[in-house]
């Protein structure tokens, strides 16, 4: 059996995987608060104490999280929390044959290539080259990149911090944006405008630069504690509120955009995925041709963009299942990583 996880800012998803059959089943699972926890092995020794984890501990040969960061010589210090989180250290604790960290998008990557046909939305069909390389873009509390990579034996997931690299203005309204959110950081990334927190500093670009007065139950709404981004996202795919409409439409426009520079830098003939936590939620407004116009208004390649297929994941335990998969590819070799689906 394999013990995964999906490591984030705000929670940690784990799970004990069993094989059967080639295929990877949950067995046991479970989600912890992130900030409850002082270090990761707190959460992951608590996971393995649950009454219905107990009797499968010892039959786990090996285990792989997932974590939003960048993994350095086998090593991570997550950027939400106050964890620094050290392979060996983890494996020496928990005693097994492999232990692993790899980036969230990299797991992400591994769980594509084993999802189902029905798990994803197409955005554009494409002609989809089998022996072309693919990318993947997850938008959510931030901005995760990463490509697939064919290799003569199989598709290997290569990770990236590509969503903090310089947010490139397409418009006037964008270069105003720019400018706004340069007062705050003198940097400003792709995930400063897509991602959860994004969407959040658009709508508050919108409303200081005088498109429109914030309704008195948005204010409401954040007093109470709820997400200002899914306030928005709520409130503009109901047609509640211009502001968060507008600030929709940039948001997806961005997705769609970035989305494209990636797949150019990747040449990601064999397709592009769209994933994270924000797009089965804006799946509408996803499909409504905003993102699309953007992804494929890229000049002299535009005939290129239309040869390449866009398609959304939809289910959102991908990663922990990519770690999982990654698991088994360390434990048995590289006919574990599927891919008899992408």
């Amino acid at each position: 059996m394999i013990l995964a996880g999906d490591v984030g800012g705000t929670k940690c998803n784990l799970a004990i995987f069993d094989v059967v059959d080639n295929r990877l089943l949950p067995v046991e699972e479970a989600t912890f608060p992130s900030r409850d926890f002082q270090t990761f092995e707190e959460v992951v020794l608590r996971f393995l104490e649950l009454e219905g984890v107990l009797r499968l501990r010892a039959a786990v040969r090996g285990a792989a999280f997932g974590i939003a960061g960048p993994v350095v010589r086998r090593r991570v210090k997550t950027p939400n929390l106050p964890w620094t989180i050290e392979v060996d250290a983890l494996q020496n604790r928990l005693q097994l044959k492999s232990v692993d960290l790899i980036n969230d998008l990299e797991a992400t990557g591994y769980g594509v290539l084993i999802l189902e046909s029905h798990e994803f939305q197409t955005l554009n069909e494409g002609q989809r080259d089998p022996h072309g390389h693919m990318a993947l873009v997850a938008a959510g509390t931030g901005l995760g990149e990463a490509l697939l990579v064919r290799g003569e034996d199989r598709v290997y997931p290569v990770p990236s911090e590509g969503g903090h690299s310089d947010f490139a203005p397409r418009n006037e309204l964008e270069l105003d944006l720019l400018k706004y959110l340069m007062k705050t950081w003198p940097h400003v990334s792709y995930e400063r405008v897509l991602s959860g927190p994004g969407l959040l500093n658009i709508y508050n670009f919108l409303k200081d630069s005088g498109f429109g007065k914030e309704a008195h139950w948005f204010g409401e709404k954040i007093a109470a504690g709820e997400d200002p981004a899914a306030v928005i996202s709520t409130a503009a795919l109901a047609d509640k509120c211009r502001l968060c409409a507008q600030a929709l439409d940039i948001v997806t426009s961005v997705y769609g955009a970035e989305a494209g520079n990636l797949a150019l830098k990747g040449k990601a003939v064999g397709g592009i995925f769209v994933a994270g936590g924000i797009a089965p939620k804006i799946l509408n407004k996803l499909c409504d041709g905003t993102f699309l116009k953007a992804f494929l208004d890229k000049g002299r390649m535009e005939p290129l963009m239309r040869s390449m297929p866009v398609q959304v994941v939809l289910n959102p335990k991908t990663a922990l299942f990519g770690a999982a998969n990654f698991a088994r590819v360390r434990l048995e070799g590289a006919e574990g990583t599927g891919d008899s689906n992408r």
